[in-house]
């Protein structure tokens, strides 16, 4: 399935005329308890061709792909994604966690991972696991029948509070790897390790008593981590400019090929070149993108040859 996936995301790079820059698996697969007919759920971040950019109107931002054999992609424009990166958006940040990774070209996602420390909002991310944890569990827990898959739709994100709180940093994916660090009860433990066995053998849809023991567990925490969200100090005002300049060097990195350089637009502006009916037209005269950082800055025009018809 891997090698066909791959190839759906070559796919869409020709048919939506895109460069995909990383794609990942983000839902239990990654997490570490698929069962046999668990779905595919793909997600991707990917940038248009320089000239997408220059407009004054918004355009879509994503992309959502249904495909047979239960493949569910869906992707981020990079401004989108930056933006989001920006907000400290804890499923992005899983995202550059992922333990399974499709297709990683070009060097975006490898500096998000870099710079991830400087922009990990600890209040931000607790709320968004919370928020998930609690209304997970209203949703699910609270009837006298459970089913098995439903635990783990509140353990995860209870597990990705007690993460963070212990480490300060963003929780991994894997579900195995904050059970063996943030549960030390070990009652409780062989009720969790249990449920991920008959989770991952398929019995996710059987319905049971509710385990009182977990229930207790996660009412517990909830009430704890809406505590510790309450004191958590104000946010500080994330930095653009280094993602302002991360989307530059995307563009150049990725379409530079397709750039021309300045001394092209320069030596067209010195040998005074007309437009005539055969020559070439030009979508913009220069877009100065970047000074990328203080030891490389460059420019880029980036000239847009268009045929004339």
């Amino acid at each position: 399935m891997t090698e066909h996936i791959k190839r759906e995301l070559k796919r869409l790079e020709s048919e939506k005329d895109i460069k995909i820059l990383y794609a990942v698996e983000s839902g239990s697969r990654a997490w570490g308890f698929a069962s046999t007919d668990s779905d595919w759920d793909v997600r991707f971040i990917y940038v248009h061709r320089p000239e997408w950019y220059l407009s004054i109107d918004d355009k879509r931002d994503n992309m959502e792909v249904m495909l047979p054999n239960d493949l569910d992609f869906a992707g981020w424009e990079l401004r989108k994604t930056l933006k989001l990166f920006r907000k400290s958006n804890p499923p992005l940040l899983e995202w550059l966690r992922s333990p399974l990774i499709y297709l990683e070209q070009f060097s975006t996602a490898e500096q998000m991972r870099e710079l991830t420390t400087e922009y990990f909002n600890p209040r931000s991310c607790t709320h968004h696991y919370l928020h998930m944890a609690e209304g997970n569990y209203r949703d699910y827990l609270q009837t006298d029948l459970v089913r098995v898959k439903k635990y783990f739709y509140v353990l995860r994100p209870i597990l990705a509070c007690k993460w963070i709180e212990s480490n300060g940093t963003m929780a991994p994916m894997e579900f195995q790897k904050m059970v063996d660090t943030q549960i030390e009860d070990q009652d409780l433990r062989k009720e969790i390790d249990n449920l991920l066995d008959r989770k991952k053998s398929g019995e996710e849809l059987d319905k049971e008593p509710r385990i009182q023991m977990i229930n207790d567990f996660v009412e517990s925490h909830i009430k704890h981590f809406n505590e510790v969200v309450k004191n958590y100090g104000q946010d500080i005002k994330p930095e653009t400019e280094k993602l302002d300049n991360l989307f530059r060097q995307t563009l150049t990195e990725v379409w530079k090929t397709e750039i021309k350089s300045t001394k092209a637009q320069q030596n067209l502006r010195k040998h005074g070149e007309k437009r005539t009916s055969n020559s070439p037209r030009f979508l913009a005269n220069s877009l100065p993108l970047i000074n990328a950082n203080s030891s490389n800055s460059c420019h880029i025009d980036l000239y847009y040859f268009l045929s004339t018809s």
